[in-house]
């Protein structure tokens, strides 16, 4: 918990680099993950899949350039790298 709350922090100090930064990740971590569902094939299930990353990507895109609370940016970034890199491990093994 000591690192999330040093990081929320920085994140919060340094809120329109790390919102800019998280963007950029986001992003692309989600585009990489939306590539290897597609590539599974385009059944419901990978649909479903395709669905979830880019919402969530969009959930993110869409509070940092919305400027919420840094909380909730830097909430919705780690929930967004989280649901990419799930989905880019579920989909190499």
């Amino acid at each position: 918990m000591k690192v999330y709350q040093s990081t929320l922090k920085e994140f919060t100090e340094k809120f329109f680099v790390y919102m800019t930064l998280g963007v950029i990740a986001s992003s692309c971590l989600g585009s990489v993950a939306a590539m290897l569902v597609l590539m599974s094939g385009t059944g419901t299930a990978e649909i479903v899949q395709m669905s979830l990353v880019v919402g969530v990507c969009m959930w993110y895109n869409a509070s940092a350039l919305a400027q919420l609370k840094p909380k909730l940016v830097f909430n919705s970034l780690l929930f967004s790298l989280m649901v990419s890199s799930l989905m880019v491990i579920f989909h190499l093994l």
